[in-house]
Formats: structure tokens, sequence, C-alpha cells
């Protein structure tokens, strides 16, 4: 069995860095290892912005996005086009999309998908709030930026069935070859998205 190396405060702050996505046991070491050596700066910074962070997050009420206000920064930005609505799995794929600057219209933050393996049903999504949202006059389009997974497009029948009973049209993201992307590289099933949704020329 191993020992620890460090005091427990030291020890402590390897075990929850190890638990960050793309952190394992030795990556953790090195990043506790690296804040130690650099304390003032950046650890402390860290530590203060953490505490900051933690007081000041909220969940945005009207999207289900995460902000220091609610509603949340996007939601108050009256630029943003109001016919349409993208809806998201998660916060990190609605900040993709706006790293990419290619949507103008508000989001909905489902947070997570539909998985009976993983015991997520209807009632653990925000997905009631979107078919209330999508019912107002004003919404004329709700763009599903759901994963390609099994899930994901088993979230996207389900929100699309509910979505009937609102006057919007219904839309998903596109499958198919990435911008760049070489033939020969892709698998057999995103080869088969991209014949079937092939656009004109």
């Amino acid at each position: 069995m191993a020992r620890g190396v460090a005091g427990p405060e030291i020890e402590r702050l390897i075990q929850l860095l190890a638990r960050l996505p793309g952190l394992g046991p030795r990556s953790a070491r090195r990043a506790a290892l690296h804040l130690i050596r650099r304390k003032e700066l950046l650890l402390g910074p860290l530590a203060e912005a953490f505490a900051r962070a933690n007081e000041s997050v909220v969940v945005c009420r009207t999207c289900g996005s995460v902000d220091t206000r609610d509603p949340c920064t996007i939601c108050c930005d009256g630029s943003r086009d109001a016919s349409t609505i993208v809806v998201v799995e998660d916060v990190s794929d609605l900040w993709a999309l706006e790293r990419s600057g290619a949507v103008t219209g508000a989001y909905h933050v489902l947070g997570g998908t539909l998985s009976a393996l993983d015991g997520r049903g209807p009632d653990d999504l925000n997905i009631e709030t979107l078919v209330q949202r999508a019912s107002r006059p004003e919404v004329g389009e709700v763009i599903l930026a759901l994963n390609a997974t099994v899930d994901g497009q088993t979230t996207a029948h389900y929100v699309t069935d509910l979505l009937q009973t609102a006057s919007v049209k219904v839309t998903r993201l596109a499958h198919g070859v990435p911008v760049g992307g070489e033939l020969d590289y892709l698998d057999e099933g995103t080869l088969s998205a991209a014949i079937r949704q092939r656009t004109p020329f």
C-alpha cells in the first residue's frame, strides 16, 4: 500500500485535483506541486477565485447555464435572436458553441441526456422549462445541438415529441464529414450520415 509523501493538507489537495476531468493521480500530484512551488503567484489567487466562485456562481433559471447572475449574461443580452433556442446537453457544450461564434439565438441546457443505464429519466432533465419557452409566440425554431450518441439521439427524439404541442420548427445539427477531414480516416457511421445529409454544392 502506498504511503503519503506529504502532510494531510497536501494529500487532500492532490485527491481533490485528481477528481477533475483529465487529471489522474499522477497529473494531480504534478499540478499540486506546481501550485505549491508558486504559492504566492498561483495557489493563493486560485484559492481566492475558488472561494469567490463558490459564493457567487448560480444556475440561470431561464436557460440552465451557470453564471454569477440570474438571468445569466447570455439571457440578458438584448442582441440575441429570441426566435431561436439552441438546446445543449451541458454548459460545456454551450461554451463550445459560443466559441464558434455561430449561434446568435438563446440557449437551453438540459443538464444531461436520458439514460436508462445511469438511471436518468425525463424528470432529471430541464425539459419542462424548454417546452414552456418553446411555446412562447416569439420562438420559431428549436435547434437540438445534442451529441451524436445513443443517449443524445434518444433524448432528441423524446424532446421532439414533446415539442409537437408547440408551433415551432425543430431541427438538429448536421452530422458527417468535419471541416478539414479526410474520408479515409472517418468511421462508417460518420460517412453514412454524411451521404444521407448531403447538400447542394
